[in-house]
């Protein structure tokens, strides 16, 4: 089995920063894409930012220039660092990854998610 577990989130004032951190644990042969996607009450899931195993990146139009979205590939680990937070940036975010797995001679690649870490952004 494989696990995303996410940690970072919390209350913070206008302007303030914070940084998300998701680690991918289990039996993992390999690691693709991986992301930040968020849900505001009352909301659908939207993309935050992705990036690829070679670094590549994309972002939604709402945060470019205010997140960037970061990865260790030795550690399995996917970062958002998120700078002047908005109140609309308040949501539960999710980490998601494309992880690919080997099971006997096959190896089989799954979309994973996380729990989600609430980020509350205060006026």
């Amino acid at each position: 089995q494989v696990h995303l577990v996410e940690s970072g989130g919390g209350l913070v004032q206008t302007g303030g920063s914070l940084r998300l951190s998701c680690a991918a644990s289990g039996s993992i042969f390999s690691i693709g894409a991986m992301g930040w996607y968020r849900q505001a009450p009352g909301k659908q899931r939207e993309l935050v930012a992705t990036v690829t195993s070679s670094g590549m990146t994309n972002y939604a139009d709402s945060v470019k220039g205010r997140f960037t979205i970061s990865r260790d590939n030795a550690k399995n680990t996917v970062y958002l660092q998120m700078n002047s937070l908005k109140p609309v940036d308040t949501a539960v975010y999710y980490c998601n990854a494309d992880v690919s797995v080997r099971s006997l001679d096959l190896i089989r690649t799954l979309e994973i998610w996380g729990q989600g870490t609430l980020v509350t952004v205060s006026s």
